[in-house]
C-alpha cells in the first residue's frame, strides 16, 4: 500500500526534525505548502483578430467582460500587446492575451519570437470560424517546439442560435457535430493530422466541450501543474469542485503535522493561538478555491442572473454563511465523523517521527477541524452550483 504521505517532502521534514528540532520542521512544512502556493502556470491564448481570445481570458478567470480587472473585448481586435492577466484568486496563474497573429506587429514569421514562446506551459488556439493558414503555421511550430497547444471554436452558443433560427429541423447534437467536423476537415486540408478540436462558449462554460479540454489539460501538463490548474478552474461541473475537494484533502495532513510539532513548543497558549489563525486562514482559502465566498457569489450572481440572497440560502454550513472566526472554526472540532481517516494518518505519522502519542491530540483536532470544513464547504459549492443552473440542489 502506497504511504500516504509524499516520500521526498516527509524526508526532508523529518531530517529538519532530527537535526535542527520541531520549529524547523514546522518551517519546512510550510516551505512546502508556500511551494504548492506559488508553481508557476502560464498560458497562451492566441488566434486572429475577432475570435473571442479576452472573453475566454476573462471566462476562465472567472470574471466578468465588465469588471475592471477584465482583458478589454470588442468587435475589433483589442490586443495590441502581450498582455498578462493573473488569476484573481491564484496569482502564480497567468493568462496571456496574445495579439492576433497575422496582425502588423506580429507576423506568422516571427510570431513566437515576439510573444517569448518560451515562457508559457502551453497555448490555446481559439478561432470563431475556421481555423486559417496562420493558425495552423502557428500549431505546427509550437509542435515542433515539443509544446503542447489546443484548437478552441468559440462562441458556439451564437452558432447555435443562429442555426435554430434559420432552420425548421434544428437539431443541437447535429450541429455541433457539423460544426466540430468541418473545424476539423479544414485542419486536415491543412495537412494537420489528427486534430482535436473544443467547441466552447466563453458565456457558459459549463455546456460543450470545456470540461473535455480541461480534463485533457489536466492529463497532459506535469504532475506538479496539475493541482495548480485545477484549484484555478471555475466551477463548471459537478466534477471539478469534487477534484477540488481531493487535491486540497492532500494538504490536511501537512498542516495537521505542523501543528503537532508547534504542539512542541514549550510556550502557553502558542500552539492553541497558532492553531486557531491557520484554520481561519485555511478555510478562508477553501471558500476563495470554491467560489463560495463574497466576492465569487457576487460574481456568480450576475452571470447567472440569479439573486445573490438564492445563492447564499441553499448553503448550510455557518463556515460558508457567517464570518470565519474562532468561535466557528472551534464548532468544526465536535465533529466525530473523520474518526477512522485521522486514526489512519495519526498510525503512520506516530512511527515515522516518533512523537509521543499525547501530541498526536493536536494533530487529530486539525485534522479533524479541516476535513470537516472542507467537506461541508464542498457541499455548499455543489449545491450553489447547481442553483446557479437551475439544477436539484440536494448533494
Amino acid at each position: 500500500m502506497a504511504n500516504p504521505f509524499d516520500y521526498e517532502p516527509i524526508e526532508k521534514i523529518k531530517e529538519a526534525l532530527l537535526t535542527h528540532g520541531p520549529a524547523s520542521a514546522a518551517a519546512k512544512i510550510q516551505d512546502y505548502l508556500d511551494q504548492q502556493d506559488n508553481i508557476p502556470l502560464n498560458i497562451g491564448i492566441t488566434g486572429e483578430s475577432g475570435s473571442g481570445k479576452s472573453t475566454f481570458v476573462n471566462a476562465f478567470r472567472g470574471i466578468d467582460n465588465r469588471d475592471e480587472r477584465a482583458a478589454p473585448t470588442g468587435p475589433v481586435e483589442t490586443t495590441s500587446e502581450v498582455t498578462p492577466y493573473p488569476h484573481p484568486n491564484y496569482p502564480n496563474v497567468t493568462l496571456w492575451d496574445l495579439p492576433g497573429i497575422g496582425t502588423p506587429n506580429f507576423s506568422a514569421s516571427n510570431y513566437l519570437e515576439r510573444v517569448e514562446f518560451e515562457k508559457f506551459d502551453f497555448f490555446i488556439i481559439i478561432s470563431a470560424d475556421r481555423f486559417k493558414e496562420n493558425d495552423v503555421k502557428l500549431a505546427q511550430e509550437i509542435q515542433r517546439m515539443k509544446k503542447k497547444f489546443y484548437f478552441v471554436r468559440s462562441k458556439i452558443d451564437h452558432n447555435l442560435r443562429d442555426e435554430e433560427d434559420s432552420q425548421r429541423d434544428f437539431n443541437a447534437e447535429r450541429t455541433l457535430k457539423q460544426i466540430r467536423d468541418n473545424c476539423i476537415q479544414g485542419l486536415e486540408k491543412q495537412d494537420f493530422k489528427s486534430p482535436q478540436v473544443f467547441l466552447v462558449s466563453s458565456r457558459h462554460l459549463h455546456l460543450y466541450d470545456f470540461h473535455l479540454l480541461e480534463e485533457t489539460l489536466e492529463r497532459e501538463l506535469p504532475a506538479h501543474k496539475k493541482n495548480t490548474l485545477l484549484l484555478a478552474m471555475p466551477n463548471i461541473s459537478h466534477g471539478i469542485i469534487s477534484k477540488k475537494k481531493e487535491a486540497l484533502q492532500t494538504e490536511i495532513k501537512y498542516h495537521a503535522l505542523k501543528s503537532v510539532l508547534i504542539a512542541v513548543t514549550p510556550v502557553s497558549g502558542v500552539s492553541f493561538a497558532t492553531d486557531i489563525a491557520m484554520l481561519v486562514a485555511t478555510i478562508n482559502e477553501y471558500k476563495v478555491t470554491f467560489e463560495i465566498d463574497s466576492e465569487s457569489l457576487q460574481s456568480l450572481a450576475r452571470s447567472a442572473r440569479v439573486p445573490v440572497d438564492d445563492l447564499r440560502a441553499v448553503m448550510t454550513s455557518p463556515l460558508a454563511t457567517n464570518e470565519v472566526n474562532t468561535d466557528a472554526v472551534i464548532n468544526t472540532l465536535c465533529a466525530d465523523d473523520t474518526a477512522l481517516t485521522v486514526a489512519r494518518e495519526a498510525s503512520t505519522l506516530i512511527p515515522l517521527f516518533g512523537i509521543p502519542a499525547a501530541m498526536i491530540v493536536s494533530f487529530i483536532s486539525t485534522y479533524k477541524a479541516l476535513y470537516t470544513s472542507l467537506d461541508m464547504l464542498a457541499e455548499d459549492a455543489q449545491r450553489v452550483f447547481a442553483k446557479a443552473l437551475g439544477l436539484d440542489t440536494s448533494v
